[in-house]
C-alpha cells in the first residue's frame, strides 16, 4: 500500500506504534506547513522529532525529498549513534543528525527540533550583534537566543558538545 504521496512508498501506519505513527503524522505537517510558508531551503535544513519511549529514537527528513513530498512513512527513524532503524530506500543528511542528535541526546524535553535557513533568521545570524532589541518583536525571544559560531558543514560529531554547550539553558 502506498503513503499517498506519489513515491510509491510503503505506508507504516499499524507497523509502528500508536505514539510514533502519532509523531511521524505530525512532523510529516510540519515539513509541509513550512515548506507552504517558504522557510524551508530545499533540501538542506532539518525537523525531527522525538519518538516516544526511553530509547532516544528520532524522526529526520528522509534527504533528497523536498519538504513538500514528505510524508508521515518517508521519515527515517534513527537513534542517536545515526543507525537507520527501519527498511527505507532513504538515508539522512549527516549535517541534520550531528545537530539533531546533539539537541535530542542533551535536551529531554525537546520532542520537536527545527534548523531553518529562513531569511529572516540567516539576516540576524549574519550579523555580529545577532539579534537587537528593536521592536517588541524582538524583545519577546531575545532572551531566548543562543548563538553557535559556524563552523562549517556540521559533519564532526564532536561539534555536538559545542552546540549543546552553546545552546545553554535555551
Amino acid at each position: 500500500m502506498a503513503d499517498g504521496s506519489g513515491l510509491n512508498i510503503a505506508s507504516l501506519k499499524g507497523r509502528v506504534s500508536e505514539g510514533e505513527w502519532k509523531a511521524r503524522v505530525e512532523l510529516a505537517a510540519l515539513y509541509r506547513l513550512v515548506a507552504l510558508y517558504g522557510w524551508d531551503d530545499l533540501i538542506e535544513t532539518h525537523i525531527s522529532a522525538r519518538v516516544p519511549g526511553p530509547e532516544h529514537h528520532f524522526l529526520l527528513n528522509p534527504y533528497g525529498l523536498f519538504w513538500d513530498e514528505i510524508t508521515a512513512s518517508s521519515l527515517v527513524k534513527v537513534d542517536v549513534d545515526g543507525n537507520i532503524l527501519q527498511d527505507t530506500p532513504y538515508f539522512v543528511n549527516s549535517a541534520g543528525f550531528t545537530i539533531h542528535s546533539a539537541v535530542h541526546m542533551a535536551v529531554e524535553h525537546a520532542n520537536y527540533v527545527m534548523h531553518l535557513h529562513s531569511e529572516y533568521g540567516v539576516a540576524v545570524s549574519a550579523q555580529e550583534e545577532g539579534l537587537l532589541p528593536l521592536s517588541q518583536f524582538a524583545l519577546t525571544v531575545i532572551n531566548k537566543v543562543a548563538y553557535h559560531d559556524y563552523e562549517g558543514i556540521a559533519l564532526n560529531l564532536d561539534e555536538r558538545e559545542r552546540l549543546v554547550a552553546d545552546l545553554g539553558d535555551k
